[in-house]
């Protein structure tokens, strides 16, 4: 990994956001922008990442992602930026014909080595044997393998300096989930009396067990306050109905945002609905970590 990295802005701004849907319930809204943290690796990728690159110690990176992975863009143009190798295995054979997709483009762009495989392989990516087999398939068999979504404990240690930087600052910090990276190390990083909420984006049930198995890989156990609010994600990953296309819409023009859909706007609809609800005592300092752009 190069010695002069490009330079991130970090910590990230924290900007309060005046919106009376929040300030009728006595709850201050504050948007965490990690989305500015860098122009090629924005929010919780730039975290991340960085801590896998140098656990990597200079070898190659392999990783997983669908054909519109942010996080297979993200890995990409990190290669490009930090000067090493690439390889993304893409979900779905079918693929391997066809004129590449804007995203897929930007990888190979950045000089990413796409792997088309099956959906049945792609779901044993983290087998161990379906490893052994697939790694000397690429040009780089050595490489360092990141998981999908970039979820490991080298990630969850790097995301604690994001709970690190609300010490403080907020009461409540709440981020959408993918595969829990964030979550585990945002929980981690901030002081006792705070809590983190993870809002799922994906079905499944499933995210609990991956938040506590991160924590257990990167700190030992479990690690600060956290909670999931389940049953913001319209449907599963990808999925954005008019309802929630129109709150995005109308959240940026009231706060001068774009926003990214497929896990900022389903983040800060949920926030909007608890709040509501009453979920928050009033007094509430709510962090809402924008992770990404559209």
């Amino acid at each position: 990994m190069p010695s002069d990295p490009p330079r991130p802005l970090l910590p990230s701004p924290l900007t309060e956001a005046d919106d009376a849907r929040f300030t009728r319930h006595g709850v201050r809204l504050f948007l965490k922008r990690d989305d500015l943290i860098h122009p090629d690796l924005p929010g919780n990728k730039y975290r991340k990442l960085v801590p896998n690159l140098r656990a990597a110690a200079g070898r190659p990176l392999l990783t997983f992602g669908g054909a519109y992975s942010n996080h297979l863009r993200a890995t990409a143009a990190a290669g490009r930026l930090f000067g090493f190798p690439t390889v993304g295995v893409v979900r779905g054979d079918e693929l391997a014909g066809r004129p590449l997709n804007d995203s897929l483009a930007g990888c190979a762009a950045d000089g990413m080595h796409l792997c088309f495989v099956s959906r049945a392989d792609y779901r044993r990516r983290a087998d161990p044997g379906f490893l052994a087999r697939l790694l000397p398939t690429t040009p780089f068999p050595g490489a360092y393998v990141v998981p999908e979504g970039g979820s490991n404990a080298a990630a969850a240690r790097g995301c604690a300096e994001l709970g690190r930087e609300l010490r403080g600052a907020a009461d409540v910090a709440a981020v959408a989930c993918g595969t829990g990276g964030t979550l585990a190390g945002l929980a981690a990083g901030l002081a006792p009396g705070q809590r983190a909420i993870g809002v799922p984006v994906l079905k499944g049930g499933f995210l609990g067990a991956e938040v506590r198995a991160l924590q257990v890989a990167a700190f030992g156990g479990p690690a600060g306050s956290w909670s999931l609010a389940d049953g913001f994600h319209f449907g599963g990953y990808a999925r954005t109905p008019p309802e929630l296309v129109d709150f995005a819409a109308d959240f940026g023009q009231r706060h001068g945002l774009a926003v990214e859909r497929l896990y900022v706007a389903k983040l800060l609809y949920a926030l909007t609905e608890l709040t509501a609800a009453g979920t928050f005592p009033r007094g509430t300092r709510l962090a809402a970590v924008i992770t990404g752009r559209p």
